[in-house]
């Protein structure tokens, strides 16, 4: 199979995305903001990077925290997630290390371009032992504009010397599947917080319901 893959990371190989949001909801308690506004916030956050997800949440609080209580609360909230995780491997997504080892032994080249900073992404993939799985990393920080933007993906494809007609790409997020499609590659979504919608089921290839389901798709 000529087809390459590229991954996002979080909310595909890890399940990071889950346990972020669970660390806003508990530090959220202790502030005038409602359970229904931070998911919401979070949820409009995902696929993005750091500084586009600051613009969305200060945007979201502004009208209930000033800017030191913003400040306090996305450093708590951060800190908490460090505080849970620091010196482990986050939780893993299942299938997550099936698919990598299924594409290393078909030798179906595969890469990861995710809006997370290039640094942390190689931190969380080394603790986990994913790392030696991709031949190239893409981080949010190399780009301008982030998912939905095609840029990521694109560059991406340019570093392996790819066709992105001919790639593969693997994302959880609206953000990230309108990414992929704009930059003309071939969408597989594994919806994780949020549930597909109309326009998901239009612009993906196939939305499958976990990794392992994807291995089958491959493998036909």
């Amino acid at each position: 199979m000529g087809t390459s893959v590229i991954f996002d990371m979080d909310g595909v190989i890890f399940d990071t995305e889950r346990a972020i949001l669970a660390c806003w909801l508990e530090v959220s308690q202790a502030y005038p903001v409602d359970a229904a506004l931070v998911r919401e916030t979070f949820i409009r956050c995902i696929g993005t990077n750091n500084k586009q997800t600051l613009d969305i949440y200060n945007g979201a609080f502004s009208e209930y925290l000033d800017e030191k209580q913003r400040k306090v609360f996305w450093d708590e909230s951060y800190g908490l997630f460090r505080r849970r995780f620091r010196g482990k491997a986050l939780p893993v997504k299942p299938g997550a290390r099936e698919i990598l080892a299924f594409l290393k032994n078909a030798g179906i080249r595969t890469g990861l371009a995710s809006s997370t900073n290039k640094d942390v992404i190689l931190t969380e993939l080394g603790d986990a032992g994913l790392l030696s799985y991709f031949e190239s990393i893409t981080g949010g920080d190399a780009v301008r504009i982030s998912k939905p933007n095609p840029e990521i993906y694109l560059l991406s494809c340019k570093d392996m010397g790819v066709d992105p007609a001919d790639t593969i790409a693997i994302e959880d997020s609206y953000n990230g599947i309108r990414a992929a499609r704009a930059a003309g590659m071939r969408p597989v979504m594994v919806p994780d917080l949020v549930p597909p919608d109309e326009e998901m089921q239009t612009l993906s290839e196939v939305i499958l319901s976990d990794l392992f389901a994807v291995i089958d798709y491959l493998k036909t």
